[in-house]
């Protein structure tokens, strides 16, 4: 496979395909070792320009010549990527993930104070509650699939509680509502699903708003809500904030949940010395985070003009996608970086992201994925994998890396 020097033009990499979504690190090595940046093909069709080393995408994610705003996008990019028919594309498509100051910095206040470490310590032994209840509802030995029934539940469960979805609204939001970020071209076989599914959500978010504003509740939805009738956020907004709660804010934690658990696995000794220190679990959630990230790779950047990237001339409008699992495997960052340390310390990973649209769920998903690890790890004794390694079905997700099913075998349920 030819991999692009800085400077120069070659085929675009293709980014696809079953051997390359179950692991996809050893063409992250070769791309880093031949230059920081490399044009790419998506399943899509769109051809994008992946930032692949830790320094380069340190620098892309604090670059503020690269915007995220669709508008940026040229139009080989947009006759490819605007995959989500209008109007949902206008009404849902203009969250924080795709918007630049001066409007993102207007929009994230609505949602940071919801987020912060404190309040998520002070919702901590909540969160524990829901997440004993569902290993309570496992059967008492194994196997069962640990996708369905926990990794899938728990996140929207602490999502809802977080962001004060009522639970008669919780328990009829449809998980595969989800998959509408993910591309289904105009002339694909599954095109009228996914069109079901995307107007499904926007009836669903259409019926959260209208709860909200009956019941003014003091909650981030509320709030949002209260924001809108004050003209602080137009209703697009409004709706594709509420979007990207739903989907962004609960399926990236269920992916991380299984590829943590996949990681833990398949290095027995790293599981058993988790098992035997409790203590080392926030470390190790780190390290899982930065071993094999859900967010395998961001979501657009653009250029308003061409110009260069560390060496390679990207035309304006031109997507550049930056690789956070290829950066947090720099082997000129971290030491031995294909190997799983628990204890590794520092590890400053990217796994949320840098810069400005650094996560705002940053404390909620390290919450959540401590207390699911240490539950999990706690009360299924000898825990272990179900199937042989080489049959995990990992998503064939653009962006992100997760499994939707994990099957497990354990003794007994404590």
């Amino acid at each position: 496979m030819t991999l692009q020097e800085p400077g120069t033009t070659a085929d675009p990499v293709p980014l696809m395909g079953c051997p390359y979504k179950a692991d996809p690190y050893p063409l992250y090595e070769r791309m880093r070792e031949a230059g920081p940046v490399h044009p790419v093909l998506f399943p899509s069709g769109v051809q994008a320009w992946l930032v692949t080393g830790y320094a380069a995408a340190h620098a892309a994610l604090n670059d503020d010549r690269l915007g995220k705003n669709h508008d940026r996008g040229n139009d080989r990019w947009r006759a490819r990527a605007s995959i989500m028919p209008e109007p949902q594309h206008s009404q849902l498509q203009v969250h924080l993930l795709h918007q630049d100051p001066p409007q993102h910095t207007r929009m994230r206040r609505f949602v940071t104070e919801a987020f912060t470490p404190r309040r998520i310590e002070e919702l901590r032994p909540r969160f524990q509650e829901l997440a004993d209840a569902l290993v309570d509802a496992l059967p008492e030995a194994g196997p069962t699939d640990l996708v369905p029934g926990f990794a899938a539940r728990l996140p929207f469960q602490v999502l809802a509680e977080v962001i004060g979805l009522p639970e008669h609204l919780a328990t009829r939001f449809d998980r595969d509502w989800g998959k509408v970020v993910q591309p289904v071209g105009p002339t694909d076989p599954g095109r009228p699903l996914y069109e079901a599914r995307l107007h499904g959500l926007q009836s669903y978010i259409a019926e959260v708003v209208t709860h909200k504003r009956e019941h003014g509740q003091d909650d981030l939805l509320g709030r949002l809500v209260i924001a809108r009738d004050r003209s602080d956020l137009s209703q697009e907004e409004l709706d594709s904030m509420i979007f990207q709660l739903l989907v962004a804010g609960q399926e990236p934690v269920t992916n991380q949940i299984t590829t943590a658990l996949i990681a833990l696995f398949r290095h027995p000794d790293q599981l058993a010395r988790l098992r035997a220190q409790p203590s080392l679990l926030p470390r190790a959630v780190e390290e899982l985070l930065r071993y094999d990230s859900a967010f395998e790779l961001t979501t657009w950047r653009f250029f308003d003009q061409d110009d260069d990237l560390h060496g390679t001339a990207v035309p304006a409008g031109d997507s550049v996608i930056v690789s956070l699992c290829a950066a947090n495997r720099d082997p000129r960052r971290f030491d031995n970086p294909d190997t799983l340390d628990l204890g590794r310390s520092p590890n400053p990973h990217l796994a949320f992201g840098h810069g400005i649209h650094f996560c705002p769920g940053a404390a909620l998903a390290r919450a959540e994925l401590q207390i699911a690890l240490g539950t999990l790890l706690t009360r299924l004794s000898g825990l272990h994998l179900a199937i042989d390694d080489g049959d995990i079905e990992w998503t064939p997700a653009v962006l992100g890396r997760g499994t939707h099913h994990l099957p497990v075998g354990y003794d007994r349920r404590l």
